[in-house]
């Protein structure tokens, strides 16, 4: 008992001194106090990336407060028509990527757009494209993960759901109640009142409240500010809670008032100022997107909604179609289920090198069968040269024994013309000394 005593009386002061040991301050500087200007330098070299989805009705004026928020036309004119020239009624879902740059900062900005949605009579499942999509992001993000390299994983997840809800006065349309209802477990939703300009201040203020208060009371989870230590983060989150839904007005036309520019919808009553949190709640929207709450929402996508579909997904459960909730998809065990993908997925592959290697094999059977040709027809070829060759030698030996006989029969013809004149010679000179002799006598 004793020794006991001892040995746990020295594990406890081993351990007073290592904790001792990790809360011991340094005497002078060493250096790593420095780790957050290097993942800061790190970061900004390898820029941010953010999906924003927008989701409303036609004519709500989506275009238009996107291009606002971001001041540059993502959505010009020319590309993208009103909803008055569009004239397909399905819901599509449309990806735009841009590359944002300021003061050093790059931001891969994807723009996910919804034109037609509740835009037919009949809107049933008009919400399937848009959460397929969504899911589609979450595979394909998590099969990243799963890859050997993974160095580069672009994040094309989406991080926040701008949804818009007309001005009517009267509360949430069915199909706002249901979208939501979709969406509100896969994304960070936050409800917008869109062209908040057609209602007067009372009208927006109690629209608001009712607006919650059907949320509230479908049990709709929308996008909730964090809760921290820091006493200024609250006061923000608590200014923010104040204003959701979000009363917005978009517009990238300048007006001159009073010899200062503002961005604006001109009226015959006056100007509705788009930066001006008297009128709208567009500067605490962008602040809270794009300036305060952009990392958060990336982070609750990350911790909380694509976590949720990767337990969902690797453990094999079905949310829908009333199935049990826990039980296995199909009665398949997840370990089973993924051998049994990585048989299929063996089978593939070798099922892919055997049609590589028989393309392989018919490539080279065309190539010898080229070359084969090819021989042949150099071998054609020489043997033609060949036969023309020796015709050639054989005109030229005939020629030439022709010239032989002719050269013979001229040399003949010479050799007796040149004797008939020697003997022609001999014959004159006989004459000649024949008529001296009788000269004589």
């Amino acid at each position: 008992r004793m020794r006991t005593m001892r040995g746990s009386g020295a594990q406890t002061v081993r351990d007073l001194r290592n904790n001792m040991a990790h809360t011991k301050a340094l005497e002078g500087y060493v250096g790593f106090a420095n780790l957050p200007n290097q993942v800061y330098r790190k970061a900004v070299k390898r820029g941010f990336e953010f999906t924003l989805m927008v989701v409303g009705e036609s004519g709500l004026g989506k275009s238009t407060l996107v291009n606002s928020l971001f001041m540059t036309d993502l959505y010009s004119p020319s590309e993208y028509p009103g909803p008055s020239q569009r004239i397909g009624k399905t819901v599509k879902v449309e990806t735009s990527r841009v590359l944002v740059k300021e003061g050093g900062v790059q931001l891969q900005l994807t723009i996910v757009d919804t034109p037609g949605f509740g835009d037919a009579v009949d809107n049933s499942n008009c919400w399937k494209p848009i959460t397929d999509h969504i899911e589609q992001r979450f595979e394909d993000y998590l099969n990243s993960e799963s890859r050997v390299n993974r160095r580069t994983m672009p994040d094309n997840r989406v991080h926040a759901c701008l949804y818009f809800i007309g001005p009517t006065g009267h509360g949430l349309k069915p199909l706002d109640i249901e979208f939501m209802k979709r969406l509100h477990d896969k994304v960070n939703i936050i409800p917008l009142i869109a062209k908040a300009d057609t209602m007067t201040p009372e009208e927006c203020t109690q629209f608001k409240k009712k607006i919650l208060q059907e949320i509230k009371e479908n049990k709709i989870q929308i996008y909730e500010f964090p809760e921290g230590e820091d006493e200024e983060d609250n006061k923000l989150n608590k200014k923010l809670r104040e204003r959701i839904p979000f009363a917005v007005v978009g517009s990238n036309t300048l007006l001159e008032i009073n010899g200062r520019k503002v961005r604006g919808r001109q009226y015959p009553w006056g100007v509705a100022e788009v930066e001006n949190m008297d009128h709208c709640d567009f500067i605490t929207l962008r602040n809270m997107l794009i300036r305060t709450h952009m990392q958060d929402l990336k982070d609750v996508t990350n911790n909380v909604h694509y976590e949720n579909y990767r337990c969902q997904k690797l453990a094999g459960i079905t949310a829908t179609n009333g199935t049990e909730k826990g039980k296995p998809a199909g009665g398949k065990n997840p370990l089973a289920q993924m051998e049994e993908e990585k048989r299929e997925h063996v089978a593939k592959m070798k099922k892919m090198e055997m049609e590589m290697e028989q393309v392989f094999e018919m490539k080279v059977k065309e190539k010898r069968q080229k070359l084969k040709d090819s021989e042949a027809d150099l071998q054609r070829r020489h043997e033609q040269m060949k036969k023309k060759l020796e015709q050639e030698y054989k005109e030229l030996d005939e020629k030439r024994s022709l010239f032989e006989k002719e050269k013979l029969s001229f040399e003949e013809s010479q050799r007796q013309i040149e004797e008939q004149r020697k003997m022609d010679a001999t014959k004159s000179l006989d004459n000649k000394k024949k008529k001296e002799k009788k000269s004589l006598f």
